[in-house]
């Protein structure tokens, strides 16, 4: 029996917000200790939803956003993307750099930045992977991370494009990060885009399939 995404059960649904659940904590933990200060998460949100509504699900297509991109291949292979906001993502790396960049020319400042994104992209994703890792019991080797600035419907126009030739549902999980002691929120969405059979294999692993 195919899975369509449209007849998952409340059961099933629940069992992958859990994933979600465990996988948010996992990354609230890993940028904690990258940046050696308290971060605290609020409940993250889970959904599935048709890769072409993405972009209007996480706000306004015009909106600049920073995306860190990501692919786990082995038992569960898929897509999986860190977004924030562009003004997030530069505070969150003024946080990370720690260091006056201010005797640098723009370009080599923004190099650094997106440095310090893709490896805060690669940590974040890299501890929720870790959590379906486990579940599904074997490892999910990923790709280097890759950056992307534009406007969020652009970008997300683009994934869209190429991640429905190969499946197209996205498992998507937003969550808000605390950094304790910055005056703002940093906040960023993990979206997840199983191949075709993924999610069907990691329902298998979780016992509601």
């Amino acid at each position: 029996m195919k899975l369509e995404w449209e007849h998952l059960n409340s059961l099933q649904l629940d069992a992958l917000k859990e994933v979600v659940n465990i996988g948010a904590g996992n990354a609230a933990t890993a940028l904690s200790k990258l940046l050696r200060r308290s971060v605290s998460m609020e409940v993250p949100e889970a959904e599935l939803i048709p890769v072409y509504e993405v972009a209007e699900r996480y706000g306004a297509p015009e909106t600049p956003v920073c995306a860190v991109l990501i692919r786990c291949e082995g038992e569960f292979s898929g897509n999986v993307i860190f977004l924030m906001e562009e003004g997030e993502a530069f505070r969150l790396s003024e946080i990370l750099i720690s260091q006056d960049l201010g005797s640098l020319d723009e370009a080599t400042k923004e190099d650094i930045r997106d440095s310090v994104n893709a490896e805060v992209g690669n940590i974040i994703i890299g501890a929720f992977l870790s959590a379906i890792s486990l579940l599904v019991g074997s490892p999910l080797p990923a790709t280097v991370p890759a950056v992307a600035h534009d406007m969020l419907g652009s970008i997300m126009d683009v994934v869209a494009a190429l991640y429905g030739m190969s499946g197209d549902v996205a498992l998507m999980s937003k969550t808000t990060l605390n950094v304790i002691g910055e005056d703002s929120e940093v906040k960023g969405t993990v979206v997840l885009v199983p191949d075709p059979d993924s999610l069907e294999t990691l329902l298998k692993k979780l016992g509601v399939f």
